[in-house]
């Protein structure tokens, strides 16, 4: 048997953002734009990542510094991003995204992609709120290629409709929260206050791993940029991004070599260690 195809990540960009009145990628929570949020959560999940766009917005500052698919299949809306990434590179899958999801979390990746089924055509949660598939959260395999331009076709547009009639493993919502888009001017305040304050900049740390965590992240130290403002949101972060089992409550942590407490506030800069118990005795 074949090995599963590599996935990719697409954040779906090129929508006009008509009921928004405004560009939602460049909607900003705490500093950072919607894109910008979007992109780095599918970079801890996948080696690369790419921003989905229409030809007339290569050039926009918020979507130009980023490695871009323009759409080169015919007709619109996300079918036509996600049919262009599957032609660009054919032999990948796609992490597909909406730009728009500002509750998307780690936890919500990593329980797609674990669950994952590389000989359906997708993978995707249904939504908390119909049951329906939520394409815009969703792995494409390559094989959906094909099947989405027969789809096209023969008149489809929609991808919801596509997983409903086609070969997809339908997951269960992780988050009932997690795919709740914004369109409007009203749903962007809510999700604002929702979210609350957040850090304006990424930081970068540096951690080390021992023991088990050492063995479960696949390396002893490594670098990472994050919005976590504590070692206990970093942990959980980390844990998302590789399937710590151990948890937190038997563990210690370390910054700059200095025991404290879970609450503490990481600046940027710091070395973080989390510290597994000893065996033996």
């Amino acid at each position: 048997m074949s090995s599963a195809a590599p996935v990719f990540g697409l954040i779906l960009a090129g929508g006009a953002s008509s009921r928004m009145q405004r560009d939602k990628a460049a909607l900003r929570y705490g500093g950072r734009t919607q894109l910008d949020r979007a992109f780095d959560l599918a970079a801890r999940h996948v080696p690369r990542v790419f921003v989905s766009v229409r030809a007339a917005q290569a050039a926009d500052p918020a979507r130009a510094g980023k490695p871009l698919i323009i759409d080169a299949a015919g007709g619109e809306g996300p079918i036509v991003g996600i049919r262009s990434a599957l032609a660009e590179f054919p032999d990948s899958a796609w992490l597909v995204l909406a730009c728009d999801l500002p509750f998307l979390s780690d936890g919500t990746l990593t329980n797609l992609l674990r669950a994952r089924d590389p000989a359906r055509l997708a993978t995707a949660y249904r939504s908390a709120h119909d049951g329906l598939p939520e394409p815009l959260c969703a792995v494409w395999e390559p094989a959906a290629g094909a099947a989405l331009a027969a789809f096209q076709a023969a008149g489809g547009r929609c991808p919801r409709k596509f997983l409903s009639t086609h070969d997809a493993l339908l997951l269960e919502p992780f988050d009932a929260r997690a795919l709740d888009n914004v369109n409007t001017p009203e749903e962007y305040a809510a999700a604002v206050r929702a979210l609350g304050p957040m850090p304006a900049v990424p930081i970068q740390l540096k951690i080390q791993y021992y023991a088990l965590m050492r063995e479960q992240a696949g390396r002893s130290e490594e670098t990472v940029e994050t919005a976590a403002a504590t070692p206990a949101d970093l942990f959980a972060e980390l844990t998302a991004r590789h399937g710590f089992t151990l948890p937190r409550e038997r563990l210690k942590v370390a910054v700059n070599s200095e025991f404290c407490d879970w609450s503490r506030a990481l600046a940027a800069g710091d070395a973080v260690v989390f510290i597994p118990p000893v065996a033996g005795g």
